[in-house]
């Protein structure tokens, strides 16, 4: 407002014969509404504040305040006075910046209409909506950039007046700073918690496993962000294919582990680019894609940033919004960026100490393997030499059969010896020899001696495929019922191949099956002869050994 025309309404004076306010008085009104305006500094509040200062300003029935989109085509929020919540449900999705709205958007100058249905820009009303006719629009700028549009309808005078349009004119000029000092309020506080927010989910990061990291990220992003849906989309094996290996949000059940191409897909786009990629509301017209909400064919605004290093790309962060909803804006673009890096960051850093780690423990394994090998088992070899030449010097006594039976044992933990340096040593852990070992360690956790273990024959080149997936359940159900019902001082497990069969053997010396274990039996007598083989069990008092042997033709025909 200029200043002739502030001192055209003071010299107005204080009333009016009709009892209208005067100038004088609408004057001190505008005052009054600047200063609710710009006594606050929380930025919903403020737009909020604006328009009930507007209407109240000129006595209008209906107030708003249309907030544009970055690009400055549309309308990317709708702030609205004397509409009830009923009617607002009602009339459904607000505007978007059409008709006389959009007229206003083109071309940032005030427009006063004493009847809007009248004026060509007009193109209606939904259903629902409140009848309205007296129009005043005027732009709302800040530093000379639009930020959005003040609409006031229906003034309670009949129309609206020049002072009117005098007086929107000056709330909205002053209404420009006090939403720019919020704007900026409020960006620094968005920067301040996603800054500490990211700097918890590094830490957070390094000491989660690998397997829940990407639900980590998800999730803390969607507690920051003011979104639907927040996916982690990882690379595949194929080629332009992205799989979501975390979501959180609207339908998170639903996507989480689907596919998409990364051609047209808005994660794709961020890998394609190596940069942040915000995708608009628009019309879908390709396939579906995971990472964005689709409502009635319309795509709400989305923004993803990817996960990458200079060394590897782990996948990308993806935020959503339905359609209706507020675009992202350049700040939280900038925030979800950062967090997206140092999230990468710290995924590398988890990494390469996981290699580490591994790379220390395979020393280790190896060191501890070569000692046995060179040191263990050549002792206990000489031992058991010692006492054969010892035993030769003995009579038929029971003494040498004591001896014989310490040699025994000697062998049999050479034996067990050689089967821990095969797996210190071997790197590829899902061999059949350590599949077995696992079971075993498995099976008797609460035995005060582990079960023997003994291997004899290529079992690990004559055994593979759904043979040995067999073998593995076979001894995990016989070792099972061994520790859990024969009360066994020893248990061992042998697993063999002859050249045309595989057997394996688990013998205890507890007291014997019991017919409330048959049932076990019966399933692996049914598996064994499924295979062309079978199912024996010698049972007593002193002890049980059960024998499950299968032919090998079967194994070799799966594994060519």
């Amino acid at each position: 407002m200029t200043s002739e025309r502030f001192g055209s309404l003071s010299a107005e004076g204080h009333g009016s014969a009709d009892g209208a306010p005067s100038s004088h008085d609408r004057l001190r009104g505008l005052l009054h509404a600047v200063e609710t305006v710009v006594g606050e500094i929380e930025l919903p509040v403020v737009l909020r504040r604006v328009v009930e200062a507007a209407v109240e300003l000129v006595d209008a029935e209906f107030g708003a305040l249309g907030v544009l989109t970055a690009d400055r085509a549309s309308l990317d929020q709708f702030i609205h006075v004397g509409i009830t919540p009923g009617d607002t449900e009602d009339i459904g999705r607000l505007p978007r910046g059409r008709g006389i709205l959009g007229a206003l958007i083109s071309d940032p100058r005030v427009i006063r209409l004493a009847h809007l249905q009248t004026d060509p820009r007009a193109v209606g009303f939904p259903a629902h909506h409140p009848r309205m006719d007296s129009f005043l629009g005027a732009p709302v700028s800040v530093h000379g950039e639009v930020f959005g549009n003040l609409y006031l309808t229906n003034a309670r005078s009949g129309s609206f007046s020049a002072e009117d349009e005098e007086l929107v004119r000056g709330l909205a000029s002053t209404a420009g700073f006090a939403i720019q000092n919020a704007r900026l309020f409020d960006e620094a506080r968005t920067r301040a918690t996603w800054t500490a927010a990211t700097a918890e989910l590094s830490a957070a990061i390094l000491s989660t496993p690998p397997d829940e990291v990407f639900d980590l990220v998800a999730g803390r992003v969607l507690d920051l962000a003011a979104s639907c849906r927040v996916t982690v989309l990882v690379p595949t094996d194929v080629a332009e294919v992205l799989r979501v290996a975390a979501a959180r949000g609207s339908g998170e059940l639903d996507i989480l582990g689907t596919t998409a191409v990364t051609r047209g897909s808005i994660a794709g786009e961020a890998l394609e680019h190596g940069g942040i990629r915000m995708a608009a509301a628009v019309r879908s017209t390709g396939p579906t894609d995971p990472a964005v909400l689709t409502v009635d064919d319309e795509i709400g605004p989305a923004v993803a940033a990817p996960l990458r290093t200079r060394r590897r790309t782990w996948g990308v962060v993806t935020v959503a919004r339905a359609p209706g909803e507020r675009e992202f804006t350049e700040v939280e673009r900038e925030v979800l960026g950062d967090l997206a890096s140092q999230a990468a960051i710290a995924l590398e850093l988890t990494y390469a100490r996981r290699e580490q780690q591994k790379a220390m423990l395979a020393e280790e394994r190896a060191r501890i393997a070569r000692d046995l090998h060179d040191h263990v088992i050549q002792q206990i070899f000489g031992a058991g030499l010692t006492l054969q030449s010892m035993a030769a010097t003995l009579a038929e006594t029971h003494d040498r059969s004591r001896v014989d039976e310490v040699i025994g044992q000697l062998d049999d933990a050479i034996t067990q010896i050689r089967t821990v340096i095969f797996a210190l040593s071997a790197r590829d852990g899902s061999s059949l020899r350590h599949r077995l070992i696992d079971v075993v360690a498995e099976v008797s956790g609460a035995l005060p001696r582990p079960p023997a273990l003994r291997f004899s024959g290529p079992v690990d080149t004559a055994l593979t495929g759904p043979l040995a997936d067999d073998i593995v359940g076979v001894a995990r159900e016989l070792l099972t019922n061994s520790v859990r019902h024969a009360d066994a001082r020893s248990i061992s497990l042998d697993v063999g191949v002859d050249g045309s069969a595989v057997t394996v053997v688990v013998a205890d010396d507890g007291g014997g099956i019991r017919d409330s274990r048959r049932s076990g039996l019966a399933n692996l007598a049914a598996r064994a002869e499924g295979r062309g083989g079978a199912l024996t069990v010698d049972t007593g008092a002193d002890g049980t050994r059960a024998e499950w042997r299968v032919p090998l033709g079967d194994s070799r025909r799966e594994t060519r």
